[in-house]
């Protein structure tokens, strides 16, 4: 009998043990709108890969690329729900959580990745994901999607007044509606995950995103005509949720914080590395590119400036004055 009760006691000592173990260990979702081997993509990987490395195996991140998780509003109100840990998506997109974060969205505001990398990378970029905490949400560092740029299955577009008449989908908030207003252009907002649909079922002519985007998710399947017109910047918010930040211990919280920082540069140097590839391979798949020349751009850019007067209203004087005098020290 002494034995018995001896072997059901260390048989209760190691399910206990066990279960400590288990705890200790957590699961991190982390979603996206974009595909395999896409640079957000390998940004996430390389996340994955030291936050498993360096905490042992204990937490552990699943990658959800392509929108399977759901649209980028789904998967913020999910963090903010606490059913899902991570999403990477365009920063531009938090106005809605935080109005300042329309100036990401805001056309020709960069004119270089040195530029935009100063910027997030520095006390603004911290600042602007400090804002975020009270809405439930935890901005950890900036990955990047890149300079966007137009395609459309009509015409080849040379000049600014090409665009006019075109029904381009654009991400859901007022400022990219209001640009593609201002070239006389009809905008439509659309969820990432049903552009390629819409593409292809001619609901609408065209698009605008970076090129590794186009090619990553092959609009050169239907899109016939692409212009590099570099007119927005957008840089990626890699967020998680503060209900689940809150559940770790501060060793876990460094782990994956310098995870995140880490990863960025990585991200970015597969972004900016994979530009040239992608254009050759949509030229490669029928799409014809054509480029708009330095007046051209000028052009663009002049009928961009009522638009970010506007929304400059909306995002609040103390925010622009700290962006443009950020970019005043860069440009020295």
């Amino acid at each position: 009998m002494k034995r018995l009760m001896i072997k059901a006691l260390v048989a209760a000592i190691a399910v206990a043990a066990f279960g400590v173990v288990q705890a200790q260990e957590k699961t991190i979702k982390f979603a996206t709108q974009n595909p395999k081997g896409h640079p957000v993509m390998l940004g996430m990987e390389r996340f994955a890969e030291l936050v498993n490395t360096r905490s042992g195996g204990k937490l552990k991140v699943n990658l959800f690329p392509s929108g399977t998780l759901g649209n980028d509003q789904a998967n913020v109100s999910a963090l903010q729900g606490g059913t899902l840990e991570m999403v990477s998506l365009n920063s531009g997109i938090l106005a809605s959580q935080a109005k300042e974060f329309a100036i990401f969205d805001f056309p020709f505001m960069f004119a270089n990745f040195k530029e935009a990398d100063a910027v997030v990378d520095g006390p603004f970029g911290k600042r602007m994901h400090g804002r975020l905490e009270e809405k439930g949400l935890i901005g950890l560092a900036y990955f990047e999607l890149g300079f966007r740029n137009i395609t459309n299955s009509k015409r080849p577009l040379n000049k600014v007044e090409d665009i006019a008449g075109l029904k381009l989908r654009v991400i859901p908030n007022p400022i990219n509606v209001d640009w593609v207003r201002a070239l006389d252009a009809n905008p439509t907002p659309l969820p990432f995950p049903e552009v390629y649909a819409a593409l292809e079922q001619k609901a609408i002519d065209g698009q605008e995103n970076p090129i590794t985007v186009i090619n990553a998710n092959k609009f050169f399947e239907v899109q016939k005509f692409a212009a590099i017109t570099n007119h927005q910047y957008n840089p990626q918010s890699v967020l998680m949720s503060k209900r689940f930040w809150d559940t770790l211990s501060p060793a876990e919280k460094k782990i994956i914080e310098d995870a995140a920082l880490e990863s960025a540069p990585y991200q970015r140097e597969q972004a900016r590395g994979q530009v040239a590839d992608a254009l050759a391979n949509m030229k490669k798949n029928g799409m014809q590119v054509s480029e708009f020349a330095p007046a051209e751009i000028v052009k663009f850019a002049d009928k961009m400036r009522p638009v970010i007067t506007k929304h400059a209203a909306t995002v609040g004087e103390a925010t622009v004055t700290e962006l443009l005098a950020e970019l005043a020290k860069v440009r020295k």
